[in-house]
């Protein structure tokens, strides 16, 4: 596995795999042609060509390479063999001819990989890359997941999750301000302002239900208006896990160093399924995304509260379990519906994991590397018009009544 730096991306919404990961790509292939007289021919595939533009990925690349020089080509029918987000590059003469090519795919969270290659960016730098493995050297040495990541990662790894952590705050401080329309077509409005409003008057369970659906709101709806998030692990999914801790360092005065060391564990569960499955909704379904944003979330809260490390993996495998199956099918190719209401409804299921795992002694059948594997074969076996094309499930329903005049 690679640093949690690269599953813990600061960035702008609304997508990771559409948004950052696009410019990304163009910012590399800019730097591999920096010549003012070329042109660039940017064709986008499957999935990223399906809904980029409502996720603003021709926005994205034309940014970064100018678009008054950058020509655009979709094709949403066709879809390369090693991702459904794929993007071929063509760096072009004045004359037309092309100089250079570069394909590569937009993997989710961001990341960037080349057909054979895991990563373009970064390097491998955990031993291990399964939770059990990883369970049974905390159970040897007494210690817990959090200081395996100290083990594995370079010392500056606490500043960047302070600085992930600073964010996150500032993205859920954010969302509660705002109460305007989100843009694009659906005219949607935000709620987590009206929600901790509303939380704030109930008591007890109810207040506390209110106030963690506000949260994952507020970094829902932010990432949706294109505003300042960490993908965790992916910006369709960014609400859930900031959501969760956001509301245990208020409710339970939880210090900043322990909600780092959550993150660290969190992120550690998050990059185990983005190396032996995947965090791309375009690949695996919304299972990948806000399933293992789920698990992320209900694995730091049980550490938060005592946890062992075998109630962590447990609180962790029934997050991602219970999600299993869960297709990607967003309305107009936004990150608004069914995306934002689904962060703040699996925050909740994470705070409910940790609970369910606390009252046991973390014993369990089905261990969280076998729900990994079960969910990549079952995002494998979904069809394609349920992962993030927008042309199956909520998606069709809606694009069929907003046809038809019915609202």
């Amino acid at each position: 596995m690679i640093t949690l730096k690269e599953l813990y991306r600061i960035g702008y919404g609304p997508s990771s795999s559409h948004t950052m990961g696009p410019r990304k790509a163009a910012e590399i292939f800019l730097e591999r042609h920096p010549e003012p007289d070329t042109a660039f021919e940017v064709t986008l595939y499957g999935s990223l060509a399906a809904t980029g533009k409502g996720h603003m990925t021709d926005w994205a690349v034309e940014s970064v390479l100018g678009k008054e020089r950058t020509r655009i080509v979709w094709e949403p029918k066709i879809f390369l063999p090693f991702h459904p987000n794929g993007m071929k590059f063509k760096a072009l003469r004045p004359d037309g001819q092309s100089t250079d090519e570069w394909t590569v795919f937009s993997v989710g969270g961001g990341a960037l990989a080349e057909e054979g290659m895991p990563t373009v960016e970064f390097e491998e730098i955990y031993g291990m890359n399964y939770a059990t493995d990883i369970l049974s050297w905390c159970i040897r040495t007494g210690k817990s997941y959090w200081e395996y990541v100290k083990e594995c990662e370079d010392a500056d790894i606490w500043d960047y999750l302070a600085e992930v952590w600073d964010t996150m705050k500032t993205a859920v401080r954010n969302g509660l301000e705002q109460e305007e329309v989100l843009p694009g077509p659906l005219n949607l409005r935000r709620k987590a302002a009206s929600y901790y409003v509303r939380a704030e008057g109930y008591q007890r369970s109810m207040k506390t239900r209110g106030l963690i659906f506000s949260y994952a709101l507020a970094v829902s709806e932010e990432n949706a208006g294109g505003g300042r998030i960490v993908t965790a692990p992916t910006c369709g999914s960014c609400g859930v896990l900031p959501g969760v801790l956001y509301h245990l360092y208020k409710s339970r005065e939880m210090s900043d160093t322990r909600i780092i060391r959550a993150l660290a564990t969190a992120g550690l569960f998050g990059n185990i399924v983005k190396k032996n499955a995947s965090i791309s909704g375009a690949e695996v379904g919304c299972q990948g995304e806000v399933g293992v944003a789920c698990a992320m979330a209900a694995a730091a809260a049980n550490q938060l509260f005592g946890g062992t490390p075998a109630q962590i993996e447990y609180a962790a495998e029934m997050g991602l379990e219970h999600h299993l199956g869960l297709t990607c099918d967003p309305v107009c190719g936004l990150v608004q519906i069914p995306c934002i209401e689904r962060n703040a409804y699996a925050a909740a299921r994470a705070v409910d994991a940790n609970s369910y795992a606390m009252l046991t002694d973390g014993m369990h059948r089905v261990s969280f590397d076998k729900v990994v594997e079960v969910m990549k074969k079952t995002g494998h076996d979904l069809p394609s018009l349920y992962k993030e094309t927008s042309e199956g499930g909520l998606a069709e329903d809606f694009h069929q009544m907003w046809h038809s005049g019915v609202e």
